[in-house]
């Protein structure tokens, strides 16, 4: 499954990406979405840190929080991020 998702700026594409994704170890790094804030997620990472990262608008974050629940839940895996200016696309399998 593919989803395009973007972000606030060509900044936060990058800052989703990297949070998102280790490409090396392939291992989604990202264990948990902590709040949503109109189009802020604070999302949760494997080291217990928090990080903010914000979308276009509220119907991207629906969007990404809707896709990237069965990661989270380990159903799915993160197969690859791609960055097209401020839009991110992101395949899981």
């Amino acid at each position: 499954m593919k989803i395009r998702i973007s972000c606030d700026g060509k900044y936060e594409a990058q800052k989703l990406s990297s949070l998102l994704f280790i490409k090396d170890s392939n291992e989604t790094y990202m264990t948990a979405i902590l709040n949503i804030v109109g189009n802020e997620l604070v999302v949760a990472l494997k080291d217990k840190s928090a990080h903010s990262v914000l979308l276009k608008n509220e119907a991207h974050v629906e969007v990404f929080a809707d896709f990237i629940q069965s990661v989270i839940d380990k159903e799915h895996k993160i197969v690859s991020t791609k960055i097209f200016g401020e839009d991110i696309e992101i395949i899981k399998g």
